[in-house]
């Protein structure tokens, strides 16, 4: 399925995942699986209209059925201290204020949860949730994207704040493509994708106490969903306990705080024991967010010889009735290329449907299916080879903040991914390369998303048989942070990595934002070294009574290799940890250190870089489309975990190959409701979808951005990839299709 390619000298380096032979043994624990004394379960009943009141709900043949414990809607939840009375709260999404769940007997949207069924087994609450009865006073809803674009507003945000964003962006002339002596205007459409990783959303909530509240839940942050639900319940925060160890995937689902996770947390309140809720695959197309349907313009122009005059570039993204939901759509057009004159503009829709959330390379990716398919529609206009285009109009500095950057090694990435996928044989008229009866065609697109490095701690404790324990709240929804976090350490202290284990997952632990942004290796990853340097040091201040030759060694000589305190210039050097702690009578030594970025970083505009490359073979007669492989080129900073540093980039191709090609969330709107609610009529990519992907990293460190030189891997793996593959259909057939996904149909009418 892909291919992982290691610089010299690092393939010593690339670590097995840590935790792999728990996964593939059975022995993680997912949110779900935790077996808690006395636990119930929760099954959600959902609304069948879109937009109304509930006019009666009956609910006693569900309360007799056997084995039900509680029956749970508006008409008898308890009141959350923290649901505003207010009826469209205005705090964003990370906030921690979803749709409040049981609040009132409006309707927002179809399939949003009305009430709950508890029962002592899972079966028993689904047959009675089956029994219970609703009667609604309808109201016409509005979820046609299409039709109702004219009434796109600018984000509240927005408004209050003339320094926000989502603002619209003028550099220099407004508009200024149309002057342009080679100019395109064109529409692109993204439809609502949806995140349908393996593991549902799962929580099982527990009142330990009157204000004691203990979760397992399926999150990306287990600190700010503590934070979310402490606010919620007006109860201290320590007194609420995240925890999530294990994530089985989650793409930006997890980012939010959903109803069902209140509907659970309100029903362990009212039957005074744990429960259980398990939302189904259908309920994940309603309930837990999507990559919102967003309409793109772009209007783009250059002289004659292919330099840019300027790009316009506008959107629309849809949000719903009672949440504002925005997304960074706009950004890669602002400092991608040296346009001197650039203008954005960002509306978003509301309409009667559940809210949006960020999805891997959140607006990014779907801003780069416009810009990266328009720059190259236009490099065809002016018959410059896609790449010449770009690098005639390559930046030096960044144009939106006029500042340098930290570093930028894009250059290195379009020779390298030019020479794997055998750009040489592209030719520059569509149609005229075959293999067989298909017709063949090259295409590429840039991604990029800010490098960000937030505030972290971790807890460090070495015993004295020599191994380590590190702690810290973060999560891991699947890219390797405990494995690329012990890769740190055993880098920073010289440690054999066998002997040192990464804990996660649990709100005790020090301070950890969400896994999100590509953010987490970079600030996670600070603080791991921040605490291994604390460590050595203290080490270095006990060895220095036993051994003066430690007094004035600096501690970044200092090591700690099998069981023994050295010195990496003088191997005579040494003591054993065991003695060292035996004679300062110490069980274990423990540091906590947090870490976060300095002033110094402002100065630099800070970015990861990619491109990806793709060949793709289409079908004439009949529309099909082949992606046979695929060339992914990283510049990210330093490469910490190689192996799973190379699983992110061939999960992000194939999850472009998904928005490309397959994906499409379709309601149909009489109803308001999705048709395609499950994996049979929703398509992911499948294996025989996804080809050979080779993946080549820059690895050239960014110190600007963090102390261990990393700039952030997850998102700029899918950025760029759909217009990658959009281009080398156009480059095999002739055809610029505007809307995603890319199918056979369109490409035969």
């Amino acid at each position: 399925m892909g291919k992982q390619l290691f610089s010299p000298g690092e393939k010593n380096k690339a670590l097995d995942r840590v935790d792999g032979r728990l996964k593939v043994t059975g022995a993680a624990k997912y949110s779900a699986e935790y077996q808690i004394p006395g636990l119930t379960y929760g099954v959600l009943v959902t609304s069948t209209i879109t937009k109304g009141r509930i006019k009666n709900i009956e609910t006693k043949a569900a309360e007799r059925a056997p084995g039900v414990l509680a029956v749970i809607s508006h008409v008898n939840s308890i009141k959350v201290p923290g649901f505003a009375d207010n009826e469209h709260p205005t705090e964003p999404p990370t906030g921690g204020r979803p749709l409040r769940a049981f609040h009132n007997d409006r309707v927002y949207f179809n399939g949003q949860p009305v009430a709950i069924v508890v029962a002592n087994s899972f079966e028993r609450a689904t047959y009675a949730a089956s029994l219970v009865k609703l009667q609604y006073d309808k109201e016409e809803h509005t979820t046609d994207f299409e039709a109702n674009t004219g009434k796109a507003v600018l984000p509240a945000q927005a408004k209050k704040n003339t320094d926000n964003p989502l603002n619209d962006y003028n550099r220099g002339e407004a508009d200024a493509y149309k002057t342009a002596a080679v100019k395109i205007e064109a529409e692109y459409v993204q439809p609502a994708e949806m995140h349908n990783p393996m593991e549902l959303q799962s929580i099982i909530a527990l009142w330990e106490a009157g204000d004691k509240l203990t979760i397992y839940d399926k999150v990306q942050g287990t600190k700010p969903t503590q934070n979310a639900f402490a606010k919620e319940w007006k109860i201290p925060l320590e007194n609420v306990k995240v925890i999530s160890k294990f994530v089985g995937g989650a793409f930006g689902n997890g980012l939010h705080n959903w109803p069902h996770e209140s509907a659970a947390i309100i029903a362990a309140k009212q039957v005074k024991r744990p429960v259980k809720v398990v939302i189904t695959r259908e309920q994940m197309f309603t309930m837990v967010g999507y990559r919102p349907r967003t309409w793109q313009k772009i209007g783009i122009g250059a002289t004659p010889d292919g330099k840019l005059v300027g790009i316009t570039h506008e959107a629309i993204g849809q949000t719903s009735s009672y949440e504002e939901f925005t997304e960074s759509t706009l950004q890669q057009t602002r400092m991608m290329y040296a346009a001197p004159n650039v203008s954005t503009r960002y509306r978003i829709l509301p309409l009667d449907v559940s809210t949006p959330i960020w999805m891997r390379g959140p607006g990014e990716a779907t801003g780069a299916f416009a810009l990266e398919s328009a720059v190259d529609e236009l490099a065809h206009a002016l018959h410059l080879d896609p790449i010449e285009f770009r690098l005639k109009n390559y930046t030096e500095t960044d144009p939106e903040k006029n500042l340098p950057w930290s570093t930028k090694f894009l250059k290195e990435c379009f020779t390298t991914g030019a020479e794997k996928i055998g750009w040489s044989k592209r030719k520059m008229e569509p149609g005229t390369v075959k293999a067989g009866e298909w017709l063949v065609g090259y295409g590429m697109g840039v991604g990029t998303f800010g490098a960000h490095r937030g505030t972290a701690a971790v807890r460090a404790k070495l015993s004295a048989d020599g191994n380590l324990l590190m702690q810290c709240a973060v999560t891991d929804i699947g890219p390797g942070t405990g494995t690329a976090m012990v890769q740190v350490a055993a880098t920073a202290l010289g440690m054999a990595p066998e002997k040192i284990t990464f804990d996660l997952g649990n709100s005790d632990y020090p301070m950890a934002g969400n896994q999100g942004g590509s953010s987490t290796v970079n600030t996670v990853g600070s603080a791991v070294q921040a605490a291994c340097k604390a460590l050595k040091q203290k080490l270095k201040d006990l060895a220095t009574k036993k051994e003066a030759a430690f007094g004035t060694a600096d501690a970044d000589n200092i090591i700690i290799k099998d069981g023994k305190l050295s010195l990496t210039d003088n191997s005579s050097v040494s003591i054993a940890i065991s003695d060292l702690f035996k004679q300062n009578n110490l069980p274990e030594i423990e540091v906590t250190e947090e870490s976060k970025p300095g002033e110094e970083a402002n100065k630099y505009s800070k970015y990861s870089f990619s491109i990806h490359f793709a060949e793709v073979h289409v079908h004439p007669k009949t529309g099909q489309i082949r992606v046979k492989k695929v060339v992914t080129c990283a510049d990210a900073g330093t490469i910490i975990s190689w192996k799973t540093a190379a699983n992110q980039m061939i999960g992000g191709v194939t999850g472009g190959i998904g928005m490309a090609l397959t994906e499409d969330a379709v309601m149909d709107h009489r109803y308001g409701r999705y048709v395609t609610k499950d994996l049979a009529d929703y398509h992911v990519p499948v294996h025989a979808d996804v080809p050979p992907i080779d993946v080549w990293f820059v690895n050239k460190p960014d110190y600007i951005v963090d102390p261990i030189g990393t700039k952030g891997l997850g998102e700029i793996a899918i950025i760029g990839v759909a217009p990658a593959i959009a281009n080398a259909i156009f480059n095999a057939t002739g055809k610029r299709i505007r809307e995603v996904p890319i199918t056979p149909d369109k490409i035969i009418i």
